[in-house]
Order: structure tokens, then C-alpha cells, then sequence
């Protein structure tokens, strides 16, 4: 299954040495061995300079990041994918009670460009890269044997298929999967939009930091802005807030919203209204409204480093209108997802804002991502999510 071999430029291989999954394709010595010509997806031997073989890669020759390391000895082959399947499952099922958690998380797994959510008895899956997508008849029935699903889909429809210039595909690939999948998040149960929702339908990674927040919410009134489906807002409701507010730009995030509200038998108690935030928010402030708990739960501002100062502009304008809509003695929840974003820049920008409304602000805790988005720990780029809980004064 290793069809080639990809020599290195000197010095090239230490980033790989202490851990590092990626290959840039400057990092590869074309003379010696030549990137163009590869078929994308192929399994490649990679060497250091001196012909010291470092692993086995999925390679792409057309992509700044050419080269994905598998495996540090041979090809990932279908016994090889079973093992890290199994061992990725077997992680989440001595975390988590209930079977409702991103069971495979990319590289951290050690299955680059494969992300599979599971949803009680479904599954989702997503797929970034040619080299995975050569094995995904042997992820599928590994996945079959490993969980024994009713139904397995594929959500094959997202930005990052383009950018390696792949098919965008969506479809059911094993059984059958509901429009809105049941499972349970927090002793909460709820409801995903697994096949025309955001990603593959829901956003785990928030898992811990919305627990933190239930602790918080009884007999609150709760803004959840950027709500999506209610992962905040309904949790809120189901641990006894007085009321929630979701605001979203889209009436059909807002539809499932309202379902999941439906299915905790709490929508009586439940708001929604749709628009930009900025907008909703300005809206409020001009109003006089007030609420005891602002969750700010933003897509990212920052997707590449260039945007940095235009998206840390963004992060504090947003972060001070949610401010002026706090009550006293009232948290507000400041969440990033971008991974260009460090978490001390964003309580820099929760720290400006409290200094420009004269409120004084006290961190109460911070958190990140969940133990089913794993950190791999010589790859900062899967450490991307922070959320501070702040208390805001009079």
C-alpha cells in the first residue's frame, strides 16, 4: 500500500521528530523525489535527508500541507484503521455515560481528515482528505462492526472537501438516519439537525463548558446569541432558567431550536429571534433590555492568520454590546472558536470591554474542548476552542 517514497530537506524532519503530524510541501527535497505526479491520496514513505525512513503519510501534491503522517512504521491498512477505531471508541466509552460524543476527532486519533460524530444508535461521518477517502468502505465497516448502528451518514458537504478539490456528497451510507437524531447531551435530551444542520449536525466541543454554565441558570433569564439549534439557550431551560432568548441569523437554525425546546417540554419559556447579532443586540441595548446570563458563542472571526486584526476587532466590539445588556451581578459567557485566537487575547478583549463600560469584571473559570475533541499534544492546531465565564458588577 506504500507506493512511493518522499525525501526531506535537512533539519526538516524535527518538527516530525517531536511529534508533528504535517508535512509542508516546502519541506520536501523535489529534486530527490519529486511531489508532482503523485496520485492524491497515495500512501507515501517519508525520509529525513539521510534516507532515515520517519513513517508512512497520506500525501497530496497539490496542497501546501502535502503529506499527513499515518502511522511511524507501514501503511495504514484496514487492520491498522479497525485497531485505532476501536481504541478511539473504547476512550469515549469510559467517559461518557450516555453512547453521544465525537467518537473520532482527525489527527488526534490518528486518523487524519476522518471526523465521526456519534449520535446514540447514528452515526456521522466526514471525510477531508483523498488518503481517507480511499478507505472509507473499510471505515464504514469497521464503524458497523465496532457500534452495530441503525444508520451511518455521510455528511461529505463541507468547505474543506473543496479545498482539496474533492466531490461534495451527502448521503446514507449504511441503514437509515432521521432528519433530527435523538441523543442526549448533559442528561439533556435533544435532537440534531444530522442532515441539513451545520457540520454533522451539532457541536460537541462546547459539551463541558455548557455544563458549567447549568450550574448558573436557575431562575435566570439567558441570551444565547449565535444560538444554532440551543445547545445553550435549551440546556439553560431544562436546568430551570426562567427564560431564553436564541438569536440567530437563520429561521431554520431557529426552527430546531424551537423543536429541541418542544422536546424538553419547555418552548412556553422560550424566545427567538432572528438576525445578525450585532444587529439583535444593538436592537436590545436601544430597548433597555436586560438578561442575567449572555452566552457568546460566535462562529470564528479568525479563520487564517491574516484575519487576526480585523477578527480581534470583531471579538471586542461583540463582547461590549453583550456587556451592556448584562444585569448586575450577571455572567456572561465569552466563547472562541477560533484557533488563531489565544484564549488570553480573548479575556484581553473581555478585560477591554468591562474597562470601557466601567464594570468590574471578575473570571470565574475558564474552559476549552471537550475529552472527545482531544488534544493532540505536538499539534496546537487541535486545541482551538476557550470559553471564560465572567462575572460582571454594577
Amino acid at each position: 500500500m506504500v507506493e512511493h517514497q518522499l525525501i526531506l530537506n535537512p533539519k526538516a524532519e524535527r518538527r516530525l521528530k517531536r511529534g508533528h503530524l504535517w508535512i509542508y510541501s516546502n519541506e520536501v527535497d523535489t529534486r530527490r523525489s519529486p511531489l508532482k505526479g503523485l496520485e492524491a491520496g497515495s500512501q507515501c514513505e517519508i525520509l529525513d535527508s539521510r534516507g532515515k525512513s520517519l513513517g508512512t503519510a497520506f500525501v497530496n501534491p497539490s496542497q501546501l500541507i502535502c503529506g499527513r503522517l499515518v502511522s511511524r512504521q507501514g501503511a495504514l491498512d484496514g487492520e491498522l484503521l479497525h485497531r485505532r477505531l476501536q481504541t478511539a471508541l473504547s476512550i469515549r466509552q469510559r467517559y461518557f455515560e450516555h453512547p453521544s460524543y465525537r467518537l473520532v476527532y482527525g489527527d488526534s486519533d490518528w486518523l487524519p481528515g476522518l471526523v465521526v460524530d456519534r449520535f446514540g444508535d447514528y452515526l456521522v461521518v466526514q471525510v477531508s482528505n483523498w488518503g481517507m477517502e480511499r478507505l472509507l468502505p473499510q471505515v464504514v465497516d469497521a464503524l458497523t462492526e465496532l457500534v452495530a448502528p441503525k444508520g451511518i451518514l455521510l455528511r461529505n458537504d463541507h468547505q474543506g472537501r473543496a479545498v482539496e478539490e474533492m466531490p461534495r456528497v451527502n448521503e446514507v451510507v449504511f441503514g437509515e438516519v432521521p432528519e433530527l437524531a435523538p441523543f442526549e447531551e448533559n442528561g439533556v435530551p435533544l435532537l440534531a439537525p444530522v442532515h441539513a444542520g451545520q457540520k454533522t449536525g451539532w457541536f460537541y466541543d462546547h459539551r463541558d463548558n455548557r455544563e458549567r454554565l447549568n450550574r448558573w441558570v436557575e431562575g435566570r433569564k439567558v441570551l444565547d446569541l449565535f444560538s444554532y439549534a440551543g445547545g445553550w439557550g435549551v440546556q439553560a431551560l431544562a436546568c430551570g432558567a426562567e427564560s431564553a432568548t436564541c438569536v440567530d441569523a437563520s429561521e431554520q437554525a431557529l426552527d430546531w431550536c424551537r423543536a429541541n425546546a418542544e422536546h424538553n417540554q419547555v418552548a412556553d419559556r422560550l424566545r427567538t429571534e432572528r438576525g445578525k447579532a450585532v444587529d439583535v443586540l444593538k436592537a436590545m441595548v436601544a430597548e433597555g433590555e436586560k438578561f442575567d446570563v449572555v452566552v457568546l458563542d460566535p462562529p470564528a472571526f479568525i479563520k487564517r492568520r491574516k484575519d487576526h486584526k480585523a477578527g480581534l476587532s470583531a471579538y471586542r466590539h461583540i463582547n461590549e454590546l453583550a456587556m451592556r445588556l448584562l444585569a448586575a451581578d450577571g455572567l456572561l459567557v465569552s466563547a472562541s472558536c477560533s484557533m488563531h485566537l489565544a484564549a488570553d487575547e480573548l479575556l484581553d478583549c473581555v478585560r477591554g470591554a468591562a474597562h470601557r463600560l466601567d464594570r468590574p469584571a471578575t473570571l470565574l473559570t475558564s474552559g476549552g474542548q471537550g475529552a472527545d475533541h482531544p488534544v493532540h499534544p505536538a499539534i496546537p492546531e487541535t486545541r482551538y476552542l476557550k470559553a471564560h465565564f465572567v462575572h460582571l458588577g454594577k
